[in-house]
């Protein structure tokens, strides 16, 4: 399972480290994720120079492709020749948008007519793109999940995990980020909020049918 970390300069350092700390957790099931994206190195929206391992068009090769957000996702999301070098598919290959990642989803056709999840600074610009924005942390409907929130990654990772080598090994990769003393009730909370989303995945392929929605708190 190979995941590329889509990186561009200006970067959100939680979006892209924080899933490639934990996913490289499964390196001995054979699972890698690696930073990809223009030229060699880019910097961080804290000014953090970070050389890449891939360039962007392995996104193209990898199982899995990594969507963060950024100080210039908006800009990314309107240039063209840059976006022209991922040619993604979705029949075979999986994604994941955290917070304004979503836009860059929806410029790339990959949203369809599935809703996105987001931050509050991104909504303005996935609504303007003509998406449906849930005030939700997390939703997904066949090779596509977007979540919303600085640390809302790690319902990402739940999904991406538990759908490839199930809810045990999810478990065990999220452990290492649940805080001292609060394990059991972090991870279960963050997989009640995915699991409505798995009823119908396997992990062999994409789901045969959309999942439910999650239930809604009352007002």
């Amino acid at each position: 399972m190979h995941i590329a970390i889509l990186s561009f300069d200006g970067f959100n350092e939680l979006d892209c480290f924080v899933p490639l700390g934990l996913l490289n957790r499964l390196k001995p099931m054979g699972w890698s994720a690696e930073l990809c994206g223009p030229g060699g190195m880019v910097t961080s929206m804290n000014g953090v120079n970070v050389q890449l391992q891939r360039p962007l068009e392995w996104a193209n090769e990898a199982d899995a492709v990594w969507f963060g957000s950024g100080l210039y996702t908006r800009a990314i999301a309107e240039n063209s020749a840059l976006l022209d070098r991922l040619q993604l598919d979705p029949t075979r290959q999986r994604f994941a948008a955290h917070g304004a990642g979503a836009l860059l989803l929806a410029r790339l056709g990959l949203l369809g007519e599935v809703p996105a999840c987001t931050d509050g600074a991104a909504r303005p610009w996935l609504v303007e793109a003509g998406v449906r924005v849930l005030s939700e942390p997390f939703y997904a409907r066949g090779p596509v999940a977007t979540a919303g929130g600085g640390l809302a990654s790690l319902y990402l990772m739940a999904w991406m995990i538990w759908n490839r080598a199930g809810e045990p090994t999810a478990r065990d990769v999220l452990g290492h980020a649940a805080p001292v003393g609060q394990k059991t009730e972090y991870i279960d909370s963050l997989l009640a909020q995915v699991r409505p989303f798995m009823a119908t995945l396997t992990a062999s392929g994409p789901p045969t049918s959309p999942p439910p929605s999650p239930p809604t708190s009352p007002p």
